[in-house]
């Protein structure tokens, strides 16, 4: 029993950590967890019930799972699942939820050019064909664009002596790949981890089943019928049909955030707007020392929220909204991607002079070919290139703000995203900075850094 857990005792207490040996199911693990509110019995205890028989361990779940009543059991379980070869769109669908957790490919370090493009199965074939001719001239410019782009930058920022031609080599492929990522069309595909707990799970799929895109719904539709079989108790099968058609009908009209849902109308000369702010500056007064002594690399303290809230409109470039996306702590809207806004001039004006024109013209052919396809606007996403701007809202509190702007204005951080995070650090340094409110940012975020080549995985070295 030894090498099943480590049980280290200091004054009375007890600190016990369970070894992966164990072999317990996730539901059952959450069970040892829920039955401390309802016994004094140790977990150790327990355990010898279970250790080494997994069908002991699912039959004891089940004798206490059932009567507990309350989902915040499944909070205790947690499992993840591999999404491969869905396109963007999906998994950004999959990656809109608070409280999710994974990764997803770069288009920063990996190189697209042979993934496969989806379309969406729920459209016409007329218009399958049309918008697949469309991504692969999109395909084929990103497959002469690159190399050329790379070569470039090359010109642009030539290597230094003390640069190692390796980390020079990935740090110039990783610009590149950023300026050629505005010309990937959303239908891309690329791969996810999802990893969250079980009543998480169980909570997303049920929105996710009525999303918009029919991809979506059958991932969705895949992954609880996967996750039902094997751990049918946290996924139960039966449905509830006025809260399947309250999604329903939430998801269908309301789940895209359009220009119609901006409180402000934006224009490509004006990106930007602060649409509501909440300072409560007693408190902040309150916190002066805090904001104040807080070191660089260091997040504020959770408390420190109720101080202030802000909310921005902004447009950004889709392939840059799916970096935003990934501050957990802001609440933001899915945008629905158009050619409304324009083509952000960034992907366009960083291309070499001999492929500017040529870009152009692309860019003009998707947007005449997109007026001609007849499908829904969501289904037309799949064919629009990531440097398209799009409609984004965000609402965060002043922790998850600071966290934002110290991460990502900085220049290892793609230039269109850190336009957005210099603007929201401008608005808080100039509404909060008399209360000692401080940010720690790279003082100059345009600048090219090799080092950026130094953000990779490698195979580490044997001896």
């Amino acid at each position: 029993m030894a090498s099943y857990y480590k049980d280290i005792n200091f004054y009375d207490i007890k600190v016990i950590f369970l070894d992966k040996k164990c072999h317990i199911p996730p539901e059952t693990e959450a069970m040892l967890q829920a039955l401390y509110s309802r016994s004094h019995q140790s977990v150790l205890e327990r355990i010898k019930e279970i250790t080494d028989d997994y069908e002991r361990a699912r039959n004891f779940m089940r004798k206490f799972y059932i009567g507990y009543g309350h989902k915040s059991i499944g909070d205790c379980a947690s499992l993840t699942v591999f999404v491969e070869g869905a396109s963007m769109l999906t998994v950004k669908a999959i990656q809109d939820w608070r409280l999710f957790a994974g990764q997803e490919s770069s288009t920063r370090y990996i190189d697209f050019s042979k993934q496969k493009i989806a379309v969406p199965q729920d459209i016409s074939d007329e218009a399958k064909a049309k918008m697949q001719k469309i991504q692969e001239k999109l395909r084929k410019f990103y497959l002469y664009a690159v190399p050329k782009i790379q070569e470039h930058l090359k010109k642009l920022f030539p290597k230094k002596d003390n640069e190692e031609e390796s980390t020079y080599e990935r740090a110039i492929r990783a610009r590149g790949f950023d300026i050629a990522r505005g010309f990937l069309p959303a239908g891309m595909t690329t791969k996810t981890s999802w990893h969250m707990n079980l009543r998480q799970f169980a909570d997303q799929l049920l929105v996710l089943r009525h999303h918009p895109l029919d991809e979506v719904r059958k991932v969705a539709k895949t992954t609880f019928d996967l996750l039902t079989e094997y751990y049918p108790d946290s996924f139960p099968a039966k449905r509830y049909k006025e809260t399947e058609e309250y999604y329903k009908k939430v998801m269908q009209s309301h789940y895209y955030f359009t220009s119609a849902d901006l409180i402000n109308k934006l224009s490509t000369d004006n990106r930007f707007v602060v649409t509501q702010e909440s300072i409560n500056h007693k408190i902040m007064e309150h916190y002066k020392d805090v904001f104040a002594s807080k070191p660089p690399k260091t997040d504020l303290p959770q408390f420190i929220s109720e101080a202030a809230t802000f909310q921005f409109e902004f447009l950004l470039d889709f392939g840059s909204f799916r970096d935003i996306q990934r501050h957990r702590a802001l609440i933001q809207r899915m945008p629905l991607l158009t050619p409304e806004y324009g083509f952000h001039p960034w992907y366009i004006e960083n291309l070499p002079k001999e492929l500017q024109d040529e870009a152009t013209r692309m860019i003009d052919k998707v947007r005449k070919v997109y007026d001609e396809i007849d499908a829904p606007l969501t289904a037309k996403q799949y064919m629009l290139p990531m440097g398209f701007l799009v409609p984004n809202r965000i609402t965060g509190d002043i922790k998850g703000l600071t966290y934002f702007v110290e991460l990502r204005l900085s220049r290892f951080v793609h230039p269109t995203l850190v336009e957005i995070a210099s603007k929201v650090a401008e608005v808080l340094q100039d509404r909060l900075g008399k209360y000692g409110y401080k940010l720690h940012i790279d003082p100059t975020p345009h600048r090219f850094d090799v080092r950026r080549g130094l953000q990779t995985i490698l195979l580490r070295k044997e001896g």
